[in-house]
């Protein structure tokens, strides 16, 4: 047996998009406001995660909101020889006084100033936001933006990967990169790549993940959809198209057969998939959730 195409076609639709974007809008109007704390700031407010992907499903709630601090940046200079640490060193020789915690405050202070207090939680991320009506939960993520620099010579002659830099409640340093991860869906996505492949096999190995959960047969928090997509960003091109029978086949197979799981990346590129940082996945855990495909597929 195997899933028929057709469940396969129903799997790779996306969900509805209104809502979020509904979401988006009225937390940008909060930080625009004249009661927020940061409306006259260097920052920006943009989506990640699956609305922004265009990898939602059925069912998908949260709406992920990045606010991002421009006028502190975190940076990593492991890329750089010590002549161009010495330039950059030299360009900028202080700290800013206007930390990450002070600007997780403002965001804070800002949400609750136009939403309420009681329709904005701390989580140890996020800022957690209330549904309400025409308005999905929310979690609005802090941030300063990060630098990952590829050379520095001066501020005129540099280069780096943009991301973002936070920390959670227990002081846990978090670098991640949106933009580009963003950027490099789109890019895998494209004509010239997976013809357009890529983002509905994404949804369906989702809806896959959730079908599993639904039936018992997958622990819930196994196998998370950032996780399923960087997977996913991994299979070459040549393995989507076709038919969805065809490229679910093809890409379970070149996923079962890697040997090399350390050389799996992040769709960002800057991140490796597998290790032990609170934004890796565990190697255990994907083959258990390749298993759990591959029995799927084979008693449906």
């Amino acid at each position: 047996m195997a899933i028929p195409e057709t469940q396969l076609e129903t799997w790779s639709h996306q969900g509805a998009v209104n809502t979020s974007s509904n979401t988006y809008r009225s937390i940008q109007a909060a930080f625009y406001a004249d009661s927020s704390s940061i409306r006259n700031m260097a920052y920006e407010v943009y989506l990640q995660g699956s609305y922004k992907n265009d990898t939602n499903i059925r069912g998908d709630s949260d709406v992920d909101v990045v606010v991002q601090l421009n006028s502190t940046f975190g940076y990593d200079l492991s890329g750089l020889d010590e002549e161009q640490k010495r330039h950059f060193s030299q360009s900028y020789p202080s700290n800013a006084t206007y930390q990450f915690e002070h600007f997780r405050a403002d965001v804070l202070r800002s949400l609750r100033a136009y939403y309420g207090q009681a329709a904005v939680t701390e989580g140890s991320r996020a800022l957690k936001l209330a549904a309400a009506s025409g308005r999905l939960t929310a979690d609005v993520i802090p941030a300063i933006q990060h630098r990952k620099y590829r050379y520095f010579f001066g501020t005129n002659g540099e280069n780096h990967v943009e991301g973002i830099k936070l920390w959670d409640r227990h002081k846990l340093e978090i670098v991640n990169f949106p933009k580009i991860h963003y950027e490099n869906g789109v890019t895998k996505q494209s004509p010239p790549r997976t013809n357009g492949w890529y983002k509905p096999t994404v949804r369906i190995f989702k809806n896959a993940r959730t079908y599993l959960i639904g039936q018992g047969l997958l622990e819930e928090d196994l196998a998370p959809s950032y996780f399923l997509e960087c997977l996913l960003y991994n299979v070459p091109d040549l393995k989507f198209g076709g038919s969805y029978q065809r490229t679910l086949i093809e890409a379970f197979n070149w996923l079962w057969g890697t040997a090399r799981a350390e050389a799996l990346v992040c769709q960002n590129e800057q991140i490796p998939l597998f290790g032990n940082s609170s934004d890796q996945w565990n190697t255990s855990r994907a083959k258990q959730f390749l298993n759990a495909l591959k029995d799927l597929w084979e008693t449906w």
